[in-house]
């Protein structure tokens, strides 16, 4: 299977990585030409365009910071729809709103081509192992013809329905991990002030019920003091608006939902858009005069759950 990968950022580059170190033959393209030095000296080829990308390969990913960007890149000059055809088959991996999603899918179906929305969750530290979960949308047909590839870049994949649902399911997602990411954030800076030690307060949160894979992960390099979790606060707004526009529409009294938007608004202003969303708990900090630090634990996030080739999920039914 040939496959081109179109956006090279913090997660693309990572799983694009994994395809190319498992034997794919790869054409890559970022508007950041620097973003693919490592790719193309590990062997991966420069598309020069979607358009060709699409024509040139069996499939073609995407994975870009936002759905405008995802519907410039497919309906731009020398677009991505205008390569694709029968036989041909569309990951959408970018975290996107879903009735974007339909309509850029109706655009795709005139053309005979697959097409699937296909975000990850788990971090970019899983994105690089091939460890990383993803969701896919769409036809099951076209699902069957991308798992393939799916297994090489993810460890669990769920066929979630039809098009757009893996979008939905995802900021659904991002929405939990965020709401667990400042409760943690609140958990430590409270057991801070109260004169706990915040090396024993991680262990006790991970024995106890309180114990999630946010905090196995995003604790962590707070308390490092790095906060470097390769995602930022205008993601997160961009993810858990998404989450409330569903909400919204569904008609659903949210409480929670808008206070997280809120504060991550407030935490773009003070450190900017593209600060790390693990800073989210310098707000406390900076109210608190407290540093929420602690010794050995690591900068950035290394998955040691060891690889192996990707599975099916299959829900459970009654």
């Amino acid at each position: 299977m040939k496959i081109g990968f179109i956006g090279l950022g913090n997660v693309g580059s990572k799983l694009a990585g994994n395809l190319l170190r498992n034997g794919v033959e790869l054409t890559v393209r970022d508007l950041d030409t620097s973003t693919a030095t490592s790719l193309l000296e590990a062997g991966s080829a420069w598309g020069d365009n979607p358009a060709s990308m699409a024509r040139n390969n069996d499939l073609v990913i995407t994975c870009l910071p936002s759905p405008s960007i995802s519907a410039e890149v497919a309906e731009g000059p020398d677009g991505l729809i205008a390569g694709l055809g029968p036989g041909k088959t569309w990951l959408e991996m970018s975290t996107t709103d879903a009735a974007e999603v339909r309509r850029l899918g109706d655009l795709v179906a005139e053309t005979g081509a697959g097409f699937l929305d296909c975000p990850v969750s788990g971090g970019c530290h899983r994105a690089a192992t091939g460890n990383i979960s993803i969701f896919a949308g769409g036809d099951r047909a076209a699902f069957e013809a991308a798992l393939p590839a799916l297994k090489i870049l993810g460890r669990r994949i769920l066929h979630t329905g039809p098009l757009g649902s893996a979008s939905i399911l995802k900021v659904m997602t991002n929405y939990l991990a965020t709401a667990n990411l400042l409760t943690l954030c609140e958990a430590l800076v409270t057991m801070k002030a109260a004169g706990l030690d915040l090396s024993t307060t991680y262990e006790a949160i991970r024995m106890s019920s309180g114990n999630s894979f946010v905090h196995e992960t995003e604790s962590q390099v707070i308390l490092n003091g790095s906060r470097n979790i390769n995602f930022t606060m205008d993601l997160v707004l961009k993810d858990i608006g998404l989450f409330q526009q569903i909400a919204d529409a569904a008609r659903v009294p949210l409480d929670i939902s808008p206070l997280l938007v809120e504060i991550f608004r407030d935490g773009q202003l003070r450190y900017g858009p593209r600060a790390q969303s693990d800073e989210i708990v310098r707000r406390l900090e900076d109210a608190t005069g407290l540093t929420i630090t602690a010794p050995g634990f690591p900068a950035e996030m290394v998955d040691d759950e060891l690889a192996a080739i990707g599975v099916e999920v299959t829900p459970q039914r009654a």
